[in-house]
């Protein structure tokens, strides 16, 4: 679903910062090889992970759902000289075309990834969080809320992506489709939760940026 009009879509990305070489090369690669391109963060909202990220200026950063990489590589622009983005996905097949663009970057060093369940990956890592990015499945974004919630840094940031999910949060879910209720749920949550304050943002499908208090 389209929010906006493609030709208001199209001059905000023409006056926003341009895309960095190696992205527009990991942009064009996921577009040609992977089956569900659309899941990667693209330009537009590249540009605004990256400008979150170098307001903030995290020591530690974690991403739940690495994909082939592109957003992690927009976040790690606005890390500190020795920080650290932890990195999480499920998917075996994506870590060699994952590898290929990390390694090609200058954050390199400062990228650590895991394979596997986030859920049990999260409790194992020691750090705390100065920002968080949920891009993974949705039936489970509460559950890695609480698993991340108080292992936030005061002030860190909770960015949710895909939480309008094509508009369908507004209207009556079909029983069957726990995405849609699992998002309504936790659109919910990040709203009552009084650890937090909240602004849902109604670009690309939705993406809420979380402060902790």
């Amino acid at each position: 679903m389209d929010f906006i009009t493609k030709e208001i879509d199209s001059y905000a990305i023409e006056h926003s910062q341009n895309e960095p070489k190696l992205l527009q090369e990991l942009n064009k690669e996921t577009w040609q090889k992977m089956l569900i391109p659309r899941m990667l963060s693209g330009h537009y909202q590249g540009r605004l992970l990256s400008m979150v990220s170098k307001l903030i200026n995290p020591k530690i950063i974690l991403e739940i759902g690495t994909y082939t990489g592109y957003s992690a590589l927009c976040l790690a622009e606005g890390l500190q000289n020795k920080g650290l983005l932890h990195t999480i996905d499920h998917n075996e097949e994506l870590l060699d075309f994952q590898n290929k663009y990390f390694n090609r970057s200058k954050y390199k060093d400062q990228i650590k990834t895991y394979l596997g369940d986030a859920l049990d990956i999260i409790p194992k890592i020691e750090d705390k969080f100065d920002l968080v990015f949920i891009d993974a499945d949705k039936t489970n974004y509460s559950n890695y809320y609480n698993l991340i919630i108080n292992k936030m840094n005061k002030g860190g940031v909770i960015l949710s992506d895909n939480v309008l999910w094509s508009g369908k949060v507004t209207e009556k879910p079909d029983p069957k489709d726990r995405d849609t209720i699992a998002l309504i749920l936790y659109n919910k949550l990040l709203k009552n939760d009084p650890r937090i304050e909240t602004v849902l943002l109604p670009i690309r499908d939705g993406l809420t940026i979380s402060r902790v208090r």
